[in-house]
């Protein structure tokens, strides 16, 4: 990798080579050169020797000037080295001078023009990944899967409704609310992206406890974007052990913490670019600016003069890009960007979280054996026809909390299993309880965060 040079850095080394030049006038004056033997230190002393002239068999060699070594240890890697200069033993002679002369005057010039040039992005030896997921929106990593058939989603998502009622997708977004947290069905896409967040890997009541917290410490919002929910952009500034403080109650403090800063540092920053290249009225940058109206771009540019943080520009952006947007941030991954997705900008987008994806396996709508929830979601969102994406979604999450025979831990000695289930035709359990005799003692096993992760209060 080589090193940047400034345009400063450039003229000391022009300086020091120009030197080495006029050393090299007065030493080729009283003596003939013969290099093209001899190694590259050879030749470096060679160039700085100024003592009179000998037999090359017998002339000892000699220490270059402190200056000249620093000058040399100054250039990039290898460059001062690199002058290599091949000279036939000759009489001296103003030709052969010159020809030196020039051939350093070159090696300057190159030197000079690498250092002014605007140097390209370094590689650092890791390929950045375009996709960290791996997933192709359009593709499904499953390609020689055929479930789930749209018939099957269709009977799947009428006996489930025939059970927990008929879902529809609400027409318009409710206001924020302060005691549940949820899983992004709010107005503000930053608001709905945090949300989710700290609903991850917890309860329903965890992540409410967690966001109550917020909303205890830095308060909220009473207008503009985002009113009704937390100030954000005290949340920013806010030392890292007061938002700490703020969400533990919820679990997994210490990680939520670090990510959240991260976000809405990483979004106070593209608001403010987003807000310069308004200000300049430049064409190029993101592709949703220029299509705006006027009264939005100064909207824009007003709320970036306030702070208040805002994702909502990607209401502008497709689905792909969103999705793209959204899991450049720390501790978002598609499925709580498909949340978002889901509930804030309400597209049909089929989020996958521990109670889908376990029924999925058990449905068959998915490899049982190679799938997880990342590359399950992959699949299902190609499989799945887009007006029921919103209705399984919800239906399998009711479902997966209440049925006695699809909960995450239960067996034919568990509590309710006789009930029965009204897919129970169409699935195939697995796991060490599903199978066991009615009389076997339940298994007790110790509950995780993940088993419990709630997706809806």
């Amino acid at each position: 990798m080589e090193r940047r040079i400034t345009r400063s850095a450039a003229a000391k080394e022009a300086a020091s080579l120009a030197a080495a030049i006029k050393t090299s006038e007065q030493e080729f004056a009283t003596k003939p050169l013969s290099l093209e033997n001899e190694s590259p230190s050879q030749q470096s002393s060679s160039l700085g020797n100024n003592s009179k002239t000998r037999p090359i068999s017998k002339r000892r060699k000699t220490k270059l000037p402190a200056s000249e070594i620093n000058a040399a240890n100054e250039l990039p890697h290898n460059l001062g080295s690199s002058i290599n200069l091949k000279y036939k033993t000759s009489a001296l002679s103003s030709g052969v001078k010159e020809e030196v002369i020039d051939t350093i005057a070159n090696e300057l010039k190159r030197t000079v023009e690498k250092a002014t040039t605007a140097p390209r992005s370094v590689s650092t030896g890791k390929s950045k990944k375009a996709n960290p997921y791996r997933l192709t929106p359009g593709i499904t990593p499953f390609p020689d899967w055929p479930h789930p058939t749209p018939d099957a989603c269709e009977e799947v998502n009428r006996l489930l409704s025939s059970v927990h009622g008929e879902i529809v997708p609400p027409t318009t977004i409710p206001e924020p609310s302060l005691t549940v947290t949820g899983c992004g069905e709010v107005p503000s896409v930053l608001d709905a992206l945090i949300r989710t967040l700290l609903s991850g890997a917890t309860s329903g009541n965890n992540s409410a406890l967690a966001f109550n917290g917020l909303v205890q410490k830095f308060g909220i919002l009473h207008e503009g974007i985002g009113k009704g929910s937390v100030n954000w952009d005290a949340v920013r500034q806010a030392p890292l052990k007061d938002v700490f403080d703020a969400i533990k109650r919820g679990g997994l403090a210490d990680i939520k913490s670090k990510n959240l800063k991260a976000i809405l540092d990483m979004v106070h920053t593209e608001n403010q670019e987003r807000r310069e290249i308004l200000v300049r009225g430049e064409d190029a940058g993101p592709s949703d600016l220029m299509p705006k109206s006027e009264n939005s771009k100064q909207y824009e540019i007003a709320c970036a003069d306030q702070h208040f943080l805002s994702l909502n520009h990607l209401h502008t952006l497709n689905t792909e890009q969103v999705m793209e947007e959204l899991i450049k941030y720390p501790g978002i991954g598609p499925k709580t960007a498909a949340c978002v997705l889901l509930f804030c900008l309400q597209r049909p987008c089929f989020a996958v979280d521990t109670h889908i994806f376990r029924i999925c396996k058990w449905l068959g709508w998915v490899p049982p054996d190679k799938a997880t929830e990342i590359t399950a979601f992959g699949h299902l969102e190609v499989r799945i026809p887009n007006h029921l994406k919103y209705s399984l979604h919800q239906l399998f999450i009711r479902h997966g909390k209440t049925c006695p025979r699809c909960r995450a831990i239960t067996g034919q000695s568990s509590a309710g299993w006789n009930e029965g289930c009204v897919i129970d035709h169409l699935v195939k359990r697995t796991g060490k309880r599903k199978g066991e005799p009615a009389t076997s003692p339940p298994v007790k096993r110790k509950s995780t965060g993940r088993q419990h992760r709630s997706e809806k209060a």
